[in-house]
């Protein structure tokens, strides 16, 4: 089967994977329709092609908090890689390398923080989840001294997701798949909800383990490095999160897969930056799937998009060199797209380069 799209590396990994880490990967939470409707209201907006127009000469790349990557796609935290591929997350960070982008690696990886970093070509994120101040700070300052960019706090999980899915799979992690960072300290291992990755049915419910707007302070002053807080879905919270002090936020619902019945995430995206865009950087996960949808979500105020499930789907079909390909695939139709619509480079990107439907009321 060739490939050409994300679709057909999509139809091609859940032939490979097996039917219960497919049904993980692919999974959200109860009934789905957050997942689904993350998909439909990109499909909602339509792009306005602009002709005669010199674009002969494109430039695809834009800065996140000030470091360089090729073209504005970057590939998203996502635990259990290595249940995937051996090379797991240390070949995704290959991957996002070779295609000039950006890897936010997650607290639930198959490999450490240092030895994602050892091959590692391109700038790094940590993500990270907040379990025990003292794990915390360890994460956070071996992330900095193996030049991780940034620390990207997922806040979007005070509970686990119920994806019915899993529970209905008895889908369990393979431990040591999961907890690269932590293999050396097995006391940390023992305490209930340390993992980033955690158990579907059995999670402590304890919301964030005492991590809280008011705490931030505390997790700014473990580092210098930038605090970036992944899974803002309110104007409310985007405002809370300039307030106190984070230099970017991700606008996401988690692909679906944490809480159903929530707004898409590019649904939220344009009233999130009228709000703070001019405070701090914005970007956008949940539902890209197209490079025609890294334009329009940088039209309505994005700087950047990050993709997830697409990275498993690269993977399963050919480790780093797949996670490449599914990266050039956008790459390639977001390049597409900007010169249909007339533009030369993403800082010229405006607005006016998308319709929303006014049944948005945005």
């Amino acid at each position: 089967m060739s490939v050409v799209s994300l679709k057909d590396l999509e139809i091609i990994a859940s032939q490979k994977t097996p039917h219960d880490m497919w049904d993980f990967i692919d999974g959200a939470a109860f009934d789905e329709v957050t997942k689904r409707r993350n998909l439909s209201k990109f499909e909602e907006i339509t792009i306005n092609p602009s002709f005669l127009v010199d674009v002969g000469d494109r430039d695809l790349s834009t800065t996140v908090l000030g470091e360089k990557i090729g073209f504005p796609v970057m590939v998203a935290p996502a635990g259990g890689q290595r249940q995937h591929h051996p090379e797991g997350e240390r070949a995704t960070a290959r991957g996002a390398g070779m295609a000039d982008t950006l890897y936010a690696l997650p607290t639930g990886s198959g490999y450490s923080i240092e030895e994602v970093a050892e091959v590692a070509t391109g700038p790094l994120w940590f993500q990270l989840y907040h379990s025990y101040d003292d794990i915390t700070e360890n994460l956070v300052k071996r992330a900095k001294e193996a030049g991780y960019k940034a620390i990207c706090l997922t806040v979007d999980t005070p509970t686990s997701g119920a994806k019915e899915k899993d529970l209905r799979n008895d889908m369990h992690r393979t431990e040591h798949l999961y907890n690269g960072s932590l293999r050396h300290n097995p006391e940390w291992l023992s305490r209930k909800g340390a993992q980033g990755a955690r158990d579907f049915a059995d999670w402590d419910v304890s919301g964030y383990m005492g991590l809280t707007w008011d705490r931030l302070d505390w997790l700014k002053s473990l580092t210098d490095l930038p605090l970036v807080i992944k899974g803002v879905r309110t104007v409310a919270d985007a405002v809370k999160c300039a307030e106190y002090g984070a230099d970017a936020i991700v606008v996401s619902n988690h692909g679906g897969r944490q809480i159903d019945r929530t707004l898409s995430s590019i649904e939220t995206l344009a009233p999130i930056s009228a709000a703070v865009g001019d405070r701090l950087e914005i970007y956008l996960d949940s539902g890209v799937r197209r490079g025609a949808d890294a334009f329009i979500a940088l039209a309505l105020g994005a700087r950047g998009v990050f993709v997830g499930r697409p990275l498993f789907w690269g993977l399963a079909y050919d480790g780093a060199d797949g996670v490449k390909l599914m990266l050039d695939i956008l790459r390639s139709e977001f390049d597409r797209a900007l010169s249909y619509c007339g533009f030369k480079n993403v800082s010229e990107i405006t607005r006016s380069a998308v319709n929303v439907p006014l049944s948005w009321d945005l």
